[in-house]
């Protein structure tokens, strides 16, 4: 939102806000955080880490809001506490998550990243690809995003696989002829793997060294949802060993991710810096939401859209 901040100024001014705006590179830490927080009344806020320390250093704070969806970086309970209410724009990013998986989907199944790299080379070697009707594509989270896959894959004809810790809607079911199994068969059956979790203490991790042993070794998975949900050290050492094909990675358990990574050097690896949602409409949205959100937070009038 910072880049184009200037467009809204008049908003805030209209409401007597008077506006902070640090530098970030990807998200405040708590440390970073700490110095900013005494005399803040509210927040607009990417996925900067709103512990319980912070928190207890805001006196005056009255409302979180997330650009964006995902508020896993937020202390919960916490502002629960103080009566500090949060707020998101929920589905905000679902349609360019979606084809942005599908598009690593594509890559690994056609071999388009690859196959330019022969080309450059001075090669004119004819890479084996697979068409996705003759593949499995196994979701795990089939929320907004997950359902956006499932949406965008089934006209490909790929047999798809589901799986969730919350009941999945029976007409989705019906409607798009997902089969619904445990983790332990999607992750066995599938030739990709696209993951959409919340982070949360049950998805820490989800997937890790057992998890990853049980996919094929000609299996990509892909993560666009929270770094974390992948022990990354477990996944660098599939990758390095041929345990899996390859992966896909927008999000990271360090961002921006660390220069010393191992995954920058891996070629069976496909990187993006939490670009997924890129969109300018769907940013335009959730630039205005979170003002309207932030306004409602602070008692001051209605957000003129």
């Amino acid at each position: 939102m910072q880049p184009v901040l200037e467009r809204f100024k008049s908003q805030f001014e209209d409401n007597g806000i008077e506006l902070v705006v640090p530098k970030v590179n990807e998200r405040l830490s708590e440390e970073e955080l700490l110095p900013l927080v005494s005399d803040i009344d509210g927040a607009i806020c990417g996925d900067d880490y709103f512990t319980k320390r912070v928190l207890e250093n805001a006196p005056r704070l009255k409302v979180l809001v997330k650009w964006g969806t995902g508020i896993d970086s937020f202390d919960k309970k916490e502002a629960r506490k103080r009566g500090i209410p949060i707020y998101n724009t929920p589905n905000a990013f679902t349609h360019p998550v979606a084809d942005t998986v599908m598009g690593y989907i594509l890559c690994f199944a056609r071999r388009i990243p690859w196959s330019t790299e022969e080309i450059r080379s001075g090669s004119w070697e004819k890479i084996p690809c697979v068409a996705l009707r003759e593949c499995t594509l196994g979701i795990i989270g089939v929320g907004n995003t997950g359902k956006g896959v499932i949406k965008r894959a089934v006209a490909f004809g790929i047999t798809i696989l589901g799986n969730d810790i919350i009941d999945i809607d029976p007409d989705f079911i019906q409607a798009t002829e997902i089969q619904v199994v445990s983790k332990e068969v999607l992750l066995k059956s599938s030739d990709f793997v696209s993951l959409h979790c919340d982070l949360n203490p049950t998805s820490f991790h989800l997937i890790s060294k057992k998890e990853l042993s049980w996919m094929k070794p000609s299996a990509y998975i892909i993560n666009t949802s929270r770094g974390p949900v992948i022990d990354e050290e477990a996944l660098i050492k599939a990758l390095l060993g041929k345990q899996i094909a390859g992966a896909a990675l927008d999000v990271f358990e360090d961002e921006p991710l660390p220069q010393t990574s191992p995954l920058r050097k891996l070629n069976n690896c496909l990187l993006a810096p939490h670009n997924a949602n890129s969109s300018p409409e769907a940013w335009e949205n959730v630039h205005r939401n979170s003002i309207k959100n932030l306004l409602k937070g602070l008692g001051n009038k209605s957000f003129n859209e």
